[in-house]
């Protein structure tokens, strides 16, 4: 597997790399797992795992009342990952704003597939390619700094 491309919304990138360094941009360049056919969970085990190595949090509650999580935090920085269905990714990135809205973080990162690997995983499946496009064209809504990381 490995990480072919970054998009940096609002300043995202320089966020994530005063906080963190570079070693997120490369989370995805591994020989330890490979995208297969409904190979999502195995993914979403391997982020897990690197994230938790390097001092990130299992999921976190964003809002007891509705049950809503995000998949990791770190100090002011918030991880997401979608290797699901793609109507999953703009609610995913309305989780971010609303942390940022709370004042509770300062960036986001949002791991996807990209095109070609999301069709690998599966039908339907989020891709970095899509909501990179939407990201720009929704560049007045959504006004957290957002990473996205792309992996194939």
């Amino acid at each position: 597997m490995n990480c072919p491309n970054f998009y940096s919304h609002k300043g995202a990138e320089e966020e994530v790399r005063t906080r963190e360094g570079s070693w997120l941009f490369s989370l995805y360049n591994t020989k330890d797992i490979n995208v297969e056919p409904r190979g999502g969970v195995l993914v979403r085990e391997y982020t897990r795992q690197q994230l938790v190595l390097n001092g990130w949090s299992g999921e976190v509650t964003i809002n007891n009342e509705y049950d809503l999580t995000v998949f990791s935090k770190k100090a002011d920085l918030a991880f997401q990952i979608q290797t699901g269905n793609a109507s999953r990714a703009p609610y995913d990135l309305l989780k971010l704003q609303y942390l940022y809205a709370e004042r509770s973080i300062a960036a986001g990162i949002l791991a996807l597939p990209t095109r070609a690997a999301a069709k690998v995983l599966g039908d339907n499946i989020a891709s970095f390619d899509r909501v990179a496009g939407e990201l720009s064209l929704f560049d007045r809504i959504i006004t957290v700094p957002i990473l996205l990381l792309a992996f194939e």
